[in-house]
């Protein structure tokens, strides 16, 4: 489940400029890259979740020998708006109605309702070029509020909520021609060859016992979606063996930090440090925490690569119950990468479009990684046989 994009893209890209206001850059080499369809652009819309999804996804369908797929991202929000809204009503209003959802979303609506070329379904029919989805959402949300304000439904707001979807998004097809064949949504996905039973998600958290199942308790996971709960560590090494065995990863995470940088063409994730050596009051020295000011003074000043900070799983756990880790985005893992210190670092593609970071990825460290992952999905045959075994999986 990836739980994403609460913040809009905008607030993101200032506060990641403005972090950054020193000339040093980083300096990576990429150790392993996995073979990977173009870097896509959502635009104005808190769409990532369906973005990062759907190009993990299209990594699957290359791995699996498919070749490059373009596929439509919005046939999926358009879906998962009908969804949400229909559960939105169900529930009078007493959950998330917005742009935001999670890698699981994707995975059910192409379940339930298939998948289609980007070419058949743009998803642009309101006079744009690009996703712009304020007003949208603004729509859906006024007419989902009025239905429930009226306390008792008619025969017809289905057909009002399809209404103002297919104005926006454009009428569903019910078959489309695709390479001289025929197919229907459902048929095309049939056609990929993918099971969406294969795909796990996974989290980290100590307010549920370890090797359960649990739905990740943020706003944007409307659907209840579950993940199964790994400490840390063996989180991490679920994805270092998806890379390992070629695959990619999708990656909900916490991007509305002071270590997530854009600047001078680059795009990278790091921590800080998070305590300092102290001789003020005492003979000998004691580290003390350092306060967010120091930690965004010591990533403003940057001469020299960031030395790995250590990660436990209770700082983990403090940042989310504090709502400092939130669901801010969703990203694809597509490699490894070091930097001029030799520390590791994960390439992951963005959905900024090509003029984001390094031709539209950026580099994250291990140490991020572990702080403000909420999330990831892997292929099950990617798996560790270690966790296959928690999983009951041979």
């Amino acid at each position: 489940m990836m739980l994403v994009c609460a913040m809009s893209i905008a607030a993101m890209s200032v506060m990641a400029q403005e972090s950054g206001k020193n000339d040093f850059n980083y300096e990576f080499t990429d150790v392993k890259k996995i073979e990977a369809t173009p870097v896509k652009n959502q635009a104005s819309s808190g769409t990532c979740w369906a973005f990062s999804t759907i190009s993990f996804l299209e990594n699957e369908l290359l791995k699996a020998g498919k070749g490059v797929q373009d596929l439509s991202e919005m046939w999926i929000v358009r879906w998962a708006y009908y969804e949400k809204a229909i559960k939105y009503v169900r529930m009078h209003g007493t959950i998330n109605f917005s742009q935001g959802g999670a890698t699981e979303d994707v995975f059910a609506m192409w379940e339930k309702y298939g998948i289609v070329p980007e070419e058949v379904y743009t998803g642009l029919q309101y006079g744009s070029k690009t996703h712009r989805h304020g007003e949208i959402e603004a729509a859906l949300k006024a007419y989902v509020s009025s239905i429930i304000n009226n306390r008792q439904l008619s025969t017809k707001w289905l057909e009002g909520l399809n209404g103002i979807l297919d104005a926006y998004f454009g009428e569903l097809p019910e078959t489309f021609t695709w390479e001289g064949v025929e197919y229907t949504p459902k048929s095309y996905a049939e056609h990929l060859g993918l099971n969406m039973d294969d795909y796990i998600s996974f989290t980290s958290y100590t307010h549920h016992p370890f090797y359960t199942w649990f739905p990740v308790e943020v706003p944007d996971n409307w659907m209840w979606a579950e993940s199964f709960n790994l400490p840390i560590d063996e989180l991490i090494s679920v994805i270092d063996a998806a890379i390992d065995g070629g695959y990619s990863v999708a990656w909900g995470a916490d991007v509305s930090e002071q270590g997530f940088i854009r600047k001078n063409g680059q795009g990278y994730a790091i921590i800080p440090p998070f305590y300092k050596e102290d001789k003020s009051d005492t003979e000998e020295a004691r580290w003390v925490e350092l306060t967010a000011a120091e930690r965004a003074m010591t990533i403003s000043n940057l001469t020299a690569p960031v030395k790995p900070t250590e990660i436990t799983q209770e700082m983990r756990q403090k940042a989310f119950d504090n709502y400092e880790t939130t669901d801010d985005h969703g990203m694809c893992i597509e490699g490894l990468a070091k930097d001029q210190d030799g520390n590791k670092f994960y390439r992951v593609k963005n959905s900024w479009d090509t003029t984001y970071g390094y031709d539209g990825y950026l580099y994250v460290s291990e140490p991020f990684m572990k702080y403000k992952t909420m999330n990831i999905a892997v292929n099950k045959k990617s798996l560790p046989k270690a966790i296959k075994a928690k999983l009951g999986i041979k």
